[in-house]
């Protein structure tokens, strides 16, 4: 999905903001990158278009753009990445020996996510999830797999 299939400004300005020329690059950024997007990618993507918005800018606006959930941040490895929120949340299993990300389809976690809802009372936000652990070909391996750099 991109970014023009919604209108995110009517979503924003539906929830007292505006889309900004700086949130409107951001999701330019995002979108041009391909999704899970590291924040460096996307602030060197948006200083070549307009060099005078800063780190802190992106990383604000990158905040924001989570909050009203129009972008989705996973820890992926040791770094944060970003992408689009899609329609429908998805997750992702992260091989911690070779460093693949599988795709996770919400449906399979939707019950879990019920259950600690219903146990627990506690209203979790289904957008992401994201598991670690060794991938088919690692977990063959014994997990002995060098993780990548």
């Amino acid at each position: 999905m991109t970014h023009t299939t919604s209108d995110y400004a009517e979503r924003i300005r539906a929830q007292g903001f505006r889309l900004t020329p700086q949130r409107q690059m951001i999701l330019d950024a995002i979108c041009e990158l391909g999704g899970h997007v590291t924040p460096d990618s996307i602030y060197s993507r948006v200083q070549a278009k307009s060099p005078a918005v800063n780190r802190a800018t992106v990383y604000r606006n990158l905040d924001f753009l989570c909050e009203m959930r129009l972008v989705v941040a996973a820890h992926i490895g040791r770094q944060t990445v970003y992408e689009i929120a899609g329609a429908e949340p998805h997750h992702h299993l992260v091989c911690r020996s070779c460093g693949a990300v599988i795709q996770l389809h919400g449906d399979l976690v939707k019950a879990f996510f019920a259950e600690v809802g219903r146990k627990q009372g506690f209203s979790v936000d289904m957008d992401h999830l994201t598991l670690s652990g060794l991938c088919p070909h690692c977990r063959q391996a014994g997990g002995r797999r060098a993780a990548r750099g």
